[in-house]
């Protein structure tokens, strides 16, 4: 405010391009105040509309069955248990270093069984990438072989969900999802240092969200997936390895695949 001194307004030390013009021993608020005011009404007036909108595509859930597809981000590792045998006199341990994010697409089947509960079907192609880094007890290593290897894998995969969904508040709808399936890997290549078994089982739980809009339904996702068979293919039998590359699989007991998975549904 400005100061008032033998009847006159005293303006404070203002920026020319902010200064503001005193009427009646007031300040007035610059045009900059006023736009970002009006701004900040404009998004809570959109925000409060939210909860009185009309709902979009308001049978869209009262349909028996009805389809979509899904585009999503994965996260592949491995649970990993050494086999602690000893390889030339030394003993391998083994992990995951690094999870290259992979690119999954499915198709959605739903089937309606009541208010609140329907069936899931959601066949899907998934590509993926894992880096496994060995180290010795003793720090030694065979100067000619790395101590990383890169696994590659495109499983289909071939679930079956129960989706439990809330009441729907205006344009969405939470939903808890469980379930489980089969994958059947489709990349396998024999002269990889760790080759991988063609299928694997497996159970996932996560949430989403229903979101409604004029003309579709869009789900956000995340899920969580355990694989229970061992992925590990042995090496007999692999005449294609090289003898001095066996110690990347003779190292390794156990592989199960873990996995978050990101999918984006359109229904």
């Amino acid at each position: 405010q400005c100061t008032m001194h033998n009847d006159e307004c005293i303006m404070p030390i203002v920026h020319p391009e902010y200064r503001n013009q005193c009427i009646n021993g007031q300040l007035y608020v610059d045009v900059y105040m006023k736009r970002h005011a009006y701004i900040y009404m404009v998004l809570l007036g959109v925000l409060l509309s939210t909860h009185t909108q009309a709902q979009n595509r308001p049978y869209i859930d009262d349909r028996l069955v009805h389809f979509g597809f899904s585009l999503g981000i994965n996260f592949m590792s491995f649970g990993v248990t050494d086999s602690q045998t000893e390889i030339d006199g030394e003993i391998y341990h083994a992990r995951v270093s690094s999870m290259l994010p992979g690119f999954s697409v499915g198709f959605i089947t739903e089937l309606r069984l009541s208010r609140h509960l329907s069936l899931r079907f959601t066949p899907g192609l998934q590509f993926s990438s894992r880096s496994i880094t060995y180290k010795t007890e003793s720090g030694y290593f065979p100067n000619n072989k790395s101590a990383k290897t890169e696994v590659l894998a495109i499983p289909i995969t071939i679930p079956l969900y129960l989706k439990w969904a809330a009441e729907r508040e205006g344009n969405y709808r939470p939903y808890l999802i469980g379930g489980g399936g089969a994958a059947c890997n489709v990349s396998l290549d024999r002269e990889k240092p760790v080759l991988l078994k063609r299928w694997d089982y497996f159970v996932e739980v996560g949430f989403g969200c229903d979101l409604y809009f004029q003309w579709f339904k869009w789900c956000p996702e995340i899920t969580y997936r355990i694989g229970f068979a061992n992925q590990l293919a042995p090496v007999d039998g692999r005449n294609e390895l090289p003898i001095d590359d066996e110690f990347y699989t003779r190292s390794i007991d156990k592989l199960l695949n873990r996995a978050i998975v990101l999918t984006f549904n359109f229904e």
